[in-house]
């Protein structure tokens, strides 16, 4: 059987939020002094470690959590949660590939605007001006291709028609 502060470091990394010392307790089976203890042995193992990872103490609870000097890769590297409306907006997009904005904006209403400036800083969509020069073409971009992978979960159109 593993270590209490190693119990506790997979309970935190497990859960991926604060936890209380009760709520610590609870979760591995021990009282509340032993949990404080081995949390204690675990929090001065990562002071001492050259990890990317530290438990910190938080208003809500104890947290195991990236270290503030990553906080630039998690920004490159883990896009930013994409709300329903704009998830709506994007498959809108995707499934039209592409479509005119103000067909966009009659089918998913006005709050699209602002979903596909999210989209267009994010990278998943891409804005060019149609030939009259009044309105905009939007298509998705092949960071949305490369992200979401549809080419491993789809089959290909031309397949489909096949068949």
């Amino acid at each position: 059987m593993p270590c209490l502060a190693a119990q506790i470091e997979a309970i935190l990394y497990l859960k991926g939020q604060p936890l209380s010392i009760t709520e610590i307790s609870e979760y591995a089976g021990c009282d509340r002094d032993n949990a404080e203890d081995a949390l204690i042995e675990l929090m001065a193992d990562y002071a001492h470690r050259d990890s990317a990872l530290e438990v910190v103490e938080t208003p809500s609870g104890y947290s195991l959590q990236l270290r503030s000097s990553f906080q630039n890769l998690l920004q490159s590297l883990v896009p930013a949660e994409l709300g329903t409306g704009a998830l709506r907006t994007l498959a809108a997009i995707a499934l039209k590939d592409p479509i005119a904005q103000p067909d966009l904006i009659n089918l998913r209403g006005s709050g699209a605007y602002q979903h596909i400036q999210e989209l267009i800083n994010l990278g998943f969509v891409q804005r060019r001006r149609q030939t009259d020069g009044r309105s905009y073409w939007l298509q998705v971009t092949d960071k949305f291709h490369q992200h979401f992978e549809l080419d491993q979960l789809l089959p290909p159109l031309e397949k489909q028609s096949q068949s």
